[in-house]
């Protein structure tokens, strides 16, 4: 199982990077992003998406650690808990 999710992961990243490379050439027009107030220039939307992708990358990779701390990386230890419980000790 450990490894498998390696390879899935480059799957999925594989997909994505060729999902934005079709749309990128099959939509070269250019767009601008709004938020609040201010209005970024004019590039087109594959690039924009491939930054969001990007920044999901890194963002992920950056907040997982935290993920651990707040216990949600916890759930494995309660079958493991489970399994304690139901040892038979009669001999």
């Amino acid at each position: 199982m450990k490894t498998l999710a390696p390879l899935l992961t480059i799957v999925v990243v594989a997909i994505w990077v060729l999902a934005i490379a079709i749309i990128s050439v099959q939509n070269a027009t250019p767009v601008s992003l709004k938020f609040l107030t201010f209005q970024s220039i004019q590039i087109p939307a594959g690039l924009v998406l491939a930054f969001s992708a990007v920044i999901g990358l890194i963002g992920t990779a950056l907040l997982q650690p935290l993920w651990n701390l707040g216990g949600y990386g916890q759930g494995n230890s309660r079958l493991e808990d489970d399994a304690e419980f139901f040892v038979d000790d009669d001999f």
